[in-house]
């Protein structure tokens, strides 16, 4: 089973993604042909970044634990 990561493109309304031809070939893939894809959002930092504002951990608290080895 192969990967890619590949861009969403706008196609009409809906998204649609393009399989790089070394996939198409190393999967053997023909027009028509039905596949099923796995999707899986890549996260950026700044969609991370905020998310644990509930967090309420002592710096030094999570550095004491780091050291004893949690």
């Amino acid at each position: 089973m192969g990967s890619a990561t590949v861009s969403l493109k706008k196609w009409g309304s809906s998204l649609g993604v393009v399989i790089p031809a070394e996939l198409v070939e190393e999967e053997k893939l023909e027009e028509k042909e039905k596949v099923i894809i796995e999707v899986k959002k890549i996260s950026t930092l700044s969609d991370v970044f905020g998310s644990l504002k509930e967090w309420k951990a002592d710096a030094q608290k999570l550095k004491d634990e780091a050291r004893r080895g949690w």
